[in-house]
């Protein structure tokens, strides 16, 4: 789930929080990073686990209709296939994922008013309405469904203000989750541990990133002097940070990471300065990557195992 680029992005907010505040050690920003790793995936389980929740109230709909003092023959007659087709059993019934959740600490007795007004505001939609009255649902038809309604979850304030209330990181990591849910999702029913794909990958976060994160904390004055004498006119002090960040990162990434072609190093910090710096970063960091790429390789310092590793 957790690609390199957002590992590198997490490193990078990392590094900026640790500028600001010089007393933060390097064993605490290890343990925030991994911290920060590990959230990343119990927020996927927890908006997994709360779609889920909310498709499961359809049975208690059921319930509240047949126990009315007249209900009607709509009521009578109501099926609640939301919470009865296949895909969604699989995430509320499903024992290896309820454990996940439990190692995981994850909670989702949301009360029951919030599901409700959630599950209440989905049924008046017209995909809701479409799929119920769908005599000959196919197992695709209830895939479609599930995704209509995390789609629908997603634009709910409620929802919206109970996953920020939780989970700090929901802003930087909503697209990463919602694709991964996704991606879930239209795999269902569960097969046996198919959320472990979506767990934090060893060699991602710590083979990578976290060795990343460790070499620019120790090595920063010597990746300083690799930079500094490449900026032309340009004072190392007067740089942005943000943008500073970035190339101490990128330099320690060709240097350390024999197995990542140059130029994917230098196309990320290139996309990532567009997205976190400046209107102009992005030409600068690309400007300053190219000819310290040059003069690396020039000097020996690059060594990349595989053939146009170096293209």
């Amino acid at each position: 789930m957790l690609s390199r680029r957002i590992i590198r992005i997490k490193i990078m907010q990392l590094l900026y929080a640790m500028s600001n505040d010089n007393d933060l050690k390097t064993s605490e920003i290890l343990k925030l990073y991994n911290s920060k790793i590990q959230q990343s995936y119990k927020l996927y389980l927890f908006n997994l686990a709360t779609t889920g929740a909310v498709s499961n109230f359809a049975k208690k709909d059921k319930e509240n209709r047949v126990a009315k003092l007249l209900p009607t023959d709509a009521d009578v007659n109501f099926l609640p296939k939301l919470a009865l087709n296949e895909s969604a059993a699989s995430i509320n019934e499903h024992a290896g994922f309820g454990r996940e959740l439990t190692i995981n600490e994850i909670d989702i007795d949301l009360d029951e008013s919030t599901i409700k007004s959630v599950y209440m505001d989905f049924t008046k939609t017209k995909e809701y309405k479409e799929y119920q009255d769908n005599s000959e649902t196919k197992p695709e038809d209830d895939k479609v469904a599930l995704l209509a309604l995390y789609k629908f979850c997603l634009g709910n304030e409620l929802f919206e203000d109970v996953v920020d209330d939780r989970y700090s990181n929901w802003e930087d990591d909503k697209s990463l989750v919602v694709g991964a849910i996704k991606r879930t999702i239209k795999a269902l029913p569960l097969e046996e541990k198919i959320y472990e794909q979506f767990r934090p990958n060893h060699e991602t976060t710590q083979e990578f990133g976290a060795v990343l994160l460790e070499t620019v904390i120790n090595k920063n004055k010597d990746l300083l002097d690799i930079i500094t004498p490449n900026l032309k006119n340009w004072d190392a002090d007067r740089v942005a940070i943000i943008d500073m960040i970035l190339l101490k990162m990128a330099i320690a990434e060709l240097l350390n990471f024999p197995s990542i072609p140059t130029k994917v190093t230098l196309n990320e910090y290139v996309e990532i300065a567009k997205l976190y710096s400046t209107d102009k970063s992005k030409d600068f960091i690309n400007g300053i990557l190219d000819r310290l790429m040059k003069k690396l390789e020039q000097d020996g310092l690059i060594s990349k195992q595989g053939r146009g590793l170096k293209e």
